[in-house]
């Protein structure tokens, strides 16, 4: 089997087909080949048509999400190059994966490519534009993470060189993953919307919140040097505060503009 530079893993339980038929459909209508691997319950008919219908590689669910994650790239043939993964109701903004190829080709020292992501309702309706900018790499081992997975695109050999993700966290290992990156080589912003994520209101509960932001702070200390891990207190319990602050603006906004959508 000849296998395409490019791979993406689609991670889903198979219970929104037809949401995970636009995300695939995002993902085929790309100006460049790709080579798609959904992980996922095998015995789901869904997943099966849609399997034949993009001609993608099944992968059995093996049980979580970041496990999920790692499976699908395993699968990755001798042929490919740059790899990520995005949610089963999220979205690949046309042509952003030959944009991104185009950019790490000419760049052999960036490990990772990312770009604006476009926050989206249920009906696929547009909230708002997050531009994480080119500052956004610089502030990740003390501040939010601002880098939008779904759009991603990384070198498979940086991926390999640092494991994948780490299957012990539920929320945080995509800032795990950026981190352990981070020295291998630059991350570069595209400066165009890559992506489209759609925004669930009841996403993440109050406690799933809080793992979120132990397992963040887990993370960036593992990146620090032992001299900072030792002072990090002094900048953990602000950003933690800034943070909460920031995700409950973020749901306040986001109703507002679904009830105004809505009429």
């Amino acid at each position: 089997m000849t296998h395409a530079r490019t791979m993406i893993v689609v991670p889903t339980l198979g219970s929104r087909p037809a949401l995970l038929e636009r995300c695939l459909h995002s993902i085929a209508a790309q100006q460049v080949d790709i080579d798609i691997v959904i992980v996922a319950p095998v015995n789901s008919p869904e997943v099966q048509r849609l399997r034949e219908q993009f001609g993608a590689i099944l992968i059995p669910d093996p049980g979580n999400l970041p496990a999920a994650i790692n499976a699908g790239v395993a699968a990755a043939g001798d042929g490919t190059e740059f790899v990520n993964w995005i949610g089963d109701d999220d979205l690949l903004e046309p042509d952003s994966v030959r944009r991104s190829v185009a950019v790490l080709d000419r760049l052999p020292d960036a490990v990772l490519t990312y770009g604006a992501c476009r926050y989206i309702d249920s009906q696929g309706r547009q909230l708002w534009i997050s531009r994480a900018g080119k500052w956004a790499p610089r502030i990740l081992k003390w501040g939010p993470d601002l880098i939008p997975q779904p759009g991603m695109l990384m070198r498979r050999s940086a991926w390999e060189r640092v494991g994948g993700v780490d299957e012990s966290m539920r929320f945080a290992f995509d800032l795990d993953l950026l981190l352990k990156l981070q020295p291998l080589g630059s991350f570069v912003d595209i400066g165009q919307v890559v992506s489209s994520f759609r925004w669930h209101d009841d996403s993440l509960t109050v406690g799933d919140r809080s793992t979120s932001l132990r397992e963040s702070e887990v993370a960036r200390r593992r990146a620090l040097t032992p001299f900072a891990r030792r002072v990090a207190w002094m900048w953990e319990r602000p950003v933690r505060g800034a943070t909460r602050m920031a995700a409950w603006e973020l749901q306040r906004r986001a109703r507002r503009m679904i009830e105004s959508q809505h009429g």
